[in-house]
């Protein structure tokens, strides 16, 4: 069983050695991006522009998002709760991120801690979050969201 084990770490080794055109960028550059890519999301959620906010995230039935009724499975579904929730401009109201920290999970995969602040006529709501970004065909994308 070992040898098993030692043949899979070895494997998964040269599997990234062997890859000379990966360029890996900065963590700042990688910062950077990510920031970029909320800032993106403030403005589409602020223009009423839920498609355009969901651009962040990973077009994919694996996206997990968890929030105050579970966890959804999938971009479609999770845009799907969005339209249900926020159906009028009064409810998305103006979306604030504050990011408190992003921190290197491995190459191609960062963790984001941060708040939001959401002003709207409906009454305002604040939370947390806890994102994972993953570097997904040359763009930073949302893989996982907790939010309450």
């Amino acid at each position: 069983m070992k040898t098993i084990y030692a043949l899979l770490l070895l494997l998964v080794c040269s599997c990234h050695s062997n890859d000379k055109n990966i360029t890996i960028p900065s963590e700042n550059e990688v910062k950077a991006a990510i920031k970029k890519t909320m800032a993106n999301q403030e403005t589409a959620w602020n223009n009423h522009d839920l498609e355009g906010f969901m651009q962040g995230y990973w077009k994919n039935d694996s996206l997990r998002f968890f929030g105050s009724k579970g966890v959804t499975f999938g971009w479609d579904k999770t845009l799907s709760n969005y339209k249900n929730a926020y159906p009028t401009p009064n409810e998305t109201g103006t979306l604030k991120f504050v990011i408190t920290d992003i921190s290197k999970i491995e190459n191609g995969a960062y963790l984001v801690f941060g708040e939001y602040h959401l002003e709207r006529n409906v009454g305002n709501a604040n939370g947390i979050f806890t994102i994972v970004f993953k570097y997904i065909n040359g763009h930073w994308k949302i893989i996982a969201d907790m939010s309450c």
